[in-house]
């Protein structure tokens, strides 16, 4: 069994979700007692957020390579980056690495093929909802087209996550206003739905929306169960 190395802490909730699916699946796989091999590294998120709202994405960046030093040092064979959001800096990662990099968007891609879905819509933070590193990689390697819903709307989903999600706290009037959105993506020729941050599963599972939820941190730690359990 390969051993996993996770970056986390943005947020831990989301981080800890990761850890349970991934643990999880290696016992559904393996059986018995069988947990994951991995090792994690956390950051502190008051710091990433503010650095993220100030622009410093170079800042950022050094940080994560410290991050993923500190993993592949720790012995993984791989890297997980347990957030959609700071995929941003994913080129920087991988640049400092002499694993292989598991990228968020080439699992959710390949199940949305697999579900026949071209055109989808995205929710997640503001960074992610409105730069290219995301839907660009999801357009120009995956060929599926990627909606964003308007910019009010935008900022109530980026709200919601840094307000309430990264807390830990979940409110029935947030589910709301995301089946609302979700609603409008529709209207917009969504087939489906990218959860794109990795705290919108604590809101939104399949069912609690008018379209067929892509759930990444799922999505992302199953291929990491999957890469793991591989033959070497």
């Amino acid at each position: 069994m390969k051993t996993i190395g996770l970056i986390g802490g943005m947020s831990w909730e989301s981080s800890a979700e990761y850890y349970r699916l991934i643990n999880q699946g290696m016992k559904a796989r393996r059986g018995g007692h069988c947990n994951a091999r991995s090792i994690m590294a956390t950051v502190c998120f008051e710091d990433i957020q503010a650095l993220q709202h100030d622009g410093r994405w170079e800042e950022l960046a050094s940080r994560m390579q410290q991050a993923a030093r500190q993993v592949e040092a720790g012995g993984a064979d791989f890297v997980v980056l347990c957030t959609n959001t700071m995929h941003r800096l994913a080129p920087a990662i991988e640049a400092v690495l002499t694993v292989p990099f598991l990228h968020i968007v080439d699992p959710t891609a390949a199940a949305l093929q697999a579900a026949g879905i071209r055109r989808v819509g995205l929710l997640g933070t503001r960074f992610t909802m409105e730069q290219d590193f995301y839907r660009g990689r999801m357009q120009d390697r995956h060929g599926i087209e990627v909606v964003v819903p308007p910019e009010a709307e935008r900022q109530r989903v980026h709200d919601i996550i840094y307000g309430e999600l990264c807390h830990g706290v979940v409110r029935d009037e947030s589910r709301a206003v995301y089946r609302r959105i979700v609603d409008g993506l529709r209207e917009q020729g969504a087939e489906g739905v990218i959860l794109g941050c990795t705290e919108i599963t604590l809101l939104i599972a399949a069912g609690d929306v008018s379209l067929p939820v892509f759930d990444t941190t799922a999505l992302h730690a199953q291929a990491a169960v999957a890469l793991a359990d591989a033959a070497a």
